[in-house]
């Protein structure tokens, strides 16, 4: 069993090696402290508790953290675990150790109905602390990565519960904050617990050729040294096995076996300046055959977590494939421990406010918005390393989550930006809104003072969380109607497939039940949340459910209870629509957009699951059914009502040679009839042709066809029609 004394070693030997610089005296204090307060209290393994704190201690002296910092590590369950305060550490520490170790315990124990919500929950508290001083998170992480060396004492349902909580947001974090190494060891060690047979399967092949890679290695290794030494470049070189997690991605994601992945190995040069990375790395391509595809230039375009180093996978006479990462220390260092590397080189900076930690605010501002789990999924994407380097049109370089279309680089420049594109190009060339970039694209987005937001289905496009949260703000701020419309849509539509009335939301006991389980204020609030995307339709009957079910069945006993539904009238016409519906009472009204019928148009009505009632034109190869006897009964007669000016969305396709300024002339013959345009998409064509999608709001068909004519003038362009999808 470990001791205390083993321990305390082990922490001193890394404050010697790592951070000299820190009081031993106020070390040594904490430490009597710590053992104190935490003296009746043992580990699982049934070694005192007091081993944690110390080994906590020992990883944030290994990354390079200051006094204060190892001072909370060592302090960092007291307030949690023991009778201590803030207010007595603060007196004996100071009170910034106090702020650390309190920091640290409000990031622990919150019950919430579900895991998402639980884990968006302590990751906006996270984000928080660490606004105020990015230590706090420093210390939770060396805290998890200390006991997920220890997680063979938990029991089997623990160990597989804590190792997807650790890979799910430990890891990201550490990846995002630069601390690869630990990062590495989270995952590594997790995937033990959440595939034991898969994690196996690795080792078992590792140490059966753990012979014959280190003697490649140390062939290859001789080789550079040998190279650079004879050219006077003075170099520290090591080669590696590429770490077990990441091998078991690349297996999952190319669906080979372990024997039939590219590269196993990595090399890393380690040299003093950065004219050297680039002579390192004319030698290396001299000396091997270069991988074409596998350069990247991370010192010239750092990552966000402010990692830097050159990648190259190259192949020796040796047929094996292998990549050579170099850099100078301080890269290294900052690749090794990220923001924790600070603490070496800038002393005393102020944490929480340098441009490299905009991101956080940046992470915090996009949770308020969104869904529990869509924002786990999406903070998955944000956070890993999968991402690619675009350009604006003056060369500054923006990040984006790979698979990013112009919708995220847009809202990377700026939500206004987003919130007025009516199309991009990307080399300088018309691209489609669901195009996906590629590393060095240069991005140009097209914007219009008409365009005044942007289109649903852009949520399904984008890639990034902060695209997809800045447009669920617009539709929040400026849709609040449509979106209280939309939502009682879907939520009635839930309803009915629950087969519960929707006149039990009138029942004036059980409505603030509801509200208060729906954490909203009134209905419209919660429907106009489903109407922009905060929340989904099931997810909010879940958490009601079994409140309606029981409503509803005393309701079907006590038929008398159930409030009487307001008179209809007949033919129906929906507010604001401008269409009359024969024989239906009130209902909902949804124009189309296959085929974007407007005033003037020969219309004809289809009786929707859920939605009310969709108009197309009676020349939409939707509505061919319209004819067909076996749809007759949801099919129904509609009629354009007295016309009222109100505008209605259509599209056009036009098709033109392609040219330089084509989508220009577009949008200006829009803005001339002073339309507002609601997106344009284009795409190339053979024969150096194009094509693009137009949709704008009109207020019948004459302006609908003055449209037309206005495009059809436009030189290039030979035809313009009504959209069909």
């Amino acid at each position: 069993m470990e001791t205390f004394q083993q321990h305390y070693d082990a922490m001193t030997r890394a404050i010697a090696r790592f951070t000299p610089y820190v009081d031993m005296g106020l070390v040594d204090k904490a430490v009597e402290y710590a053992a104190e307060k935490h003296k009746d209290q043992k580990r699982r393994d049934g070694s005192p508790y007091i081993i944690h704190p110390l080994a906590v201690a020992e990883i944030v002296a290994e990354i390079g953290l200051d006094t204060d910092a190892i001072l909370g590590a060592l302090l960092h369950d007291c307030i949690e675990d023991t009778d201590s305060t803030y207010e007595e550490i603060a007196s004996r520490f100071g009170q910034t150790v106090a702020e650390l170790v309190e920091g640290v315990t409000k990031l622990t124990r919150v019950e919430y109905s579900t895991l998402e919500e639980q884990q968006v929950e302590n990751l906006r508290k996270m984000f928080m602390a660490m606004s105020k001083d990015i230590r706090v998170v420093l210390i939770k992480i060396c805290d998890r990565l200390h006991n997920t060396r220890t997680m063979e004492y938990q029991s089997p349902e623990k160990q597989v519960s804590k190792s997807r909580e650790t890979m799910d947001i430990y890891a990201p974090l550490a990846h995002r904050l630069g601390m690869q190494k630990i990062k590495w060891e989270l995952e590594d060690t997790s995937l033990r617990y959440l595939d034991p047979e898969g994690y196996n399967e690795i080792m078992a092949y590792l140490e059966l050729h753990k012979q014959e890679a280190d003697a490649f290695m140390e062939h290859i290794q001789a080789r550079i040294t040998e190279r650079l030494t004879s050219v006077g470049i003075h170099c520290r070189i090591n080669g590696r096995v590429k770490h077990v997690y990441s091998i078991y991605r690349k297996m999952k994601a190319q669906n080979k076996t372990i024997d039939e992945l590219y590269d196993l190995y990595a090399f890393r040069v380690i040299v003093d300046s950065i004219p050297d990375c680039y002579n390192v790395l004319g030698h290396i391509h001299e000396m091997f055959n270069l991988v074409p595809g596998r350069f990247k230039d991370y010192i010239s375009t750092p990552k966000p977590n402010m990692y830097q180093s050159l990648h190259t996978t190259v192949i020796g006479k040796e047929g094996i494939p292998f990549e050579v990462q170099i850099r100078t220390q301080e890269m290294h260092e900052t690749a090794e421990y990220g923001v924790a590397a600070h603490w070496k080189y800038k002393q005393g900076i102020e944490t929480g406010n340098e441009k490299e930690f905009e991101w956080i605010r940046r992470l915090l501002e996009d949770q308020q918005e969104t869904d529990a789990e869509d924002y786990i999924h999406t903070l998955k994407i944000d956070m890993f390393d999968d991402e690619v380097f675009v350009f604006t049109p003056k060369g500054k370089v923006i990040s984006l989550p790979a698979g990013s279309t112009p919708i995220d680089f847009a809202y990377a420049i700026h939500s206004g930006v987003g919130n007025t594109m009516i199309g991009a190009k990307v080399n300088n060339r018309i691209a489609s809104y669901d195009l996906k970039l590629k590393n060095g694209d240069i991005v140009e987005i097209l914007t219009s003072k008409t365009a005044k937001g942007p289109s649903r289905d852009w949520l399904n496009i984008c890639q990034s969380n902060q695209a997809r949260s800045k447009i669920k703000q617009w539709f929040k701020k400026e849709k609040r109607e449509e979106n209280i419309i939309r939502g009682k849509a879907s939520f009635e539509g839930e309803l009915r497939r629950m087969n519960v009335s929707a006149s039990l939301l009138q029942d004036e006991e059980l409505l603030p039940v509801l509200l208060r389980k729906l954490s909203f204020d009134s209905m419209d609030d919660m429907y106009a949340a489903i109407g922009y995307g905060g929340l989904t339709a099931v997810k909010a009957i879940g958490k009601i459910r079994e409140d309606l079910l029981k409503a509803s069945r005393t309701a079907v006993k006590e038929p008398d209870k159930l409030p009487e539904a307001a008179p209809a009238s007949k033919p129906s016409r929906h507010k604001d629509s401008g269409v009359v519906v024969q024989d239906i009472d009130s209902c909902m009204i949804k124009f189309s957009r296959c085929c974007t019928p407007v005033p003037g148009d020969d219309i004809v009505g289809f009786i929707t699951k859920g939605y009310g009632v969709s108009i197309h034109r009676r020349d939409c190869p939707n509505a061919k059914g319209a004819a067909d006897p076996a749809q007759a009964g949801r099919w129904v007669p509609v009629r354009w009502s007295s016309a009222d000016g109100q505008p209605f969305a259509t599209t056009l396709e036009v098709h033109a040679q392609d040219r330089d300024g084509l989508l220009l002339d577009i949008a200006a013959a829009l803005t001339s009839l002073q339309l507002r345009i609601r997106e344009i998409t284009g795409r190339d064509l053979p024969d150096a042709r194009c094509q693009f999608t137009v949709t704008f709001e009109v207020r019948d068909l004459s302006q609908l066809a003055a449209v037309s004519n206005r495009i059809r003038a436009i030189p290039d362009v030979y035809s313009v029609r009504r959209g069909h999808s």
